[in-house]
């Protein structure tokens, strides 16, 4: 009775979000919605700011990935509920594919549906609302969005640009404190493209030791490296650190739409226990288990996948790398930080050579506007003055692209703060003049 009394009272519909709905928040889409983005109509737009290798169609998977999944697809198991932290067989696959990180079994491994359920899952159960959790800065900040949206408070520490993007070990432990849940180790870096030695993974493991604090390992791009460098999983290196690691076949298969990544549990000394363990597993129950045709395929996908094919991407986009980096240097106006892997680029802009740009976003948005090529801002990645571009793209659009941006530095720039002549300028921009080393040399203090 005191029920349906309450009801006839509300007289008026309050129908609200969630206190999780309220907290979510995707910096990366809200600056890029609200950017006053017109692109030129006279020229093609070039879009060096969506991560998806796929997107141009130049990169396309293996034959023997999309055959299999073609094959899958007849069988009736393939299209039925599976076990919520995946069938057996594919989890198995994943321990045999990942024995770089580790000892791993079956038992180790939950299947989610693309890397970012399997941080949305690690996140949901190794912290409570009000802990904190630490991530990289400059950072790719769906860590951010899914953290606070649970009630995690994020707190950042920093990335070095000038010694290849390494943590900042001083800053990483000056963030620790009791509240501290978790530290968050996003190698191969987005969107950085650093690539860390075993030296410096055991650096931060001895940070993470000395304060007693677990590693979320975001490995996404394990083996998205370059010719010279070496990938070693953070797990890999660990004694006495527990650490969970979030993975998956989007980027590296370039099948990222398909939405099949995974949760590793490296606890050799069974300091996470039985109910993290358990808390992993009870999450998976949330969306009854991912992709069962993607599952029934992995198996093959991870064994059977030429080399020659992760080969032949990777020299691609290493040579894109050196491509734009070559072609931004042109302009004085511009950082370009080589890369060592992922397939990003970070690329610093002089902001005090355009003092009519009050910020990056400006930048960003009149560059559009006039050459039609959009960058992602590094306000995006909790990193002002730098733009993050995309190297997947088709070679003569990345060149394009490149010289669009050096065409835009060298209208905009203030050229009389350079104290060099408008025609050396020219001439820098164009690729004509052998002082270019020399020019920026006497430009690396300009900030």
């Amino acid at each position: 009775m005191k029920m349906s009394c309450r009801l006839r009272d509300r007289k008026e519909w309050d129908v609200r979000a969630s206190t999780l709905a309220r907290n979510t928040f995707n910096p990366i889409r809200d600056i890029i919605e609200t950017l006053k983005i017109k692109p030129n109509p006279d020229i093609p737009y070039i879009a060096l700011s969506v991560g998806d290798p796929t997107a141009f169609g130049n990169l396309q998977p293996s034959e023997n990935i999309i055959d299999t999944i073609c094959e899958m697809a007849r069988l009736n198991d393939s299209r039925s509920y599976g076990p919520t932290i995946g069938h057996w067989e594919a989890r198995q696959a994943v321990a045999e594919y990942s024995a770089h990180q580790g000892p791993v079994t079956a038992d180790d491994v939950i299947l989610c549906s693309g890397c970012s359920h399997a941080i949305d899952i690690t996140l949901s159960v190794i912290a409570d609302a009000g802990q904190n959790v630490l991530i990289p800065r400059p950072g790719y900040l769906i860590h951010k969005t899914l953290g606070e949206g649970l009630g995690i408070v994020i707190k950042y520490y920093d990335l070095l640009p000038d010694e290849d993007w390494q943590i900042d070990l001083v800053s990483l432990e000056s963030q620790i404190d009791e509240n501290t849940a978790a530290i968050i180790v996003n190698n191969p870096s987005n969107p950085c493209g650093s690539v860390y030695t075993k030296k410096h993974l055991k650096d931060i493991i001895e940070v993470a030791l000395r304060n007693r604090v677990p590693i979320i390992a975001d490995e996404i791009y394990e083996h998205f490296v370059f010719s010279k460098h070496e990938f070693t999983s953070l797990s890999s290196l660990s004694k006495d650190v527990p650490v969970i690691t979030c993975s998956g076949v989007t980027k590296r298969f370039l099948i990222p739409g398909w939405r099949m990544g995974w949760i590793i549990i490296h606890d050799r000394n069974n300091i996470l226990g039985k109910e993290v363990r358990k808390g992993l597993f009870s999450m998976s129950t949330r969306i009854l288990g991912p992709n069962t045709l993607l599952q029934r395929a992995l198996p093959r996908i991870l064994k059977e996948t030429p080399q020659s094919f992760f080969d032949d991407t990777m020299r691609f986009i290493e040579n894109q790398a050196h491509l734009a980096y070559q072609e931004l240097q042109k302009s004085p106006a511009l950082r370009p930080i080589m890369p060592q892997g992922s397939m990003y680029m970070v690329v610093e802009i002089k902001m005090s050579l355009f003092p009519k740009f009050e910020n990056e976003l400006q930048f960003i948005s009149q560059l559009c506007n006039e050459q039609s090529v959009l960058c992602i801002p590094g306000e995006c990645f909790n990193y002002p003055n730098y733009i993050r571009l995309v190297l997947t793209v088709p070679e003569d659009i990345l060149r394009e692209a490149c010289h669009r941006i050096t065409k835009f530095c060298d209208e905009h720039m203030m050229k009389e703060k350079l104290k060099i002549p408008d025609n050396d300028i020219v001439s820098i921009v164009n690729g004509k003049s052998s002082e270019v080393s020399s020019k920026q040399q006497m430009l690396k203090n300009i900030s």
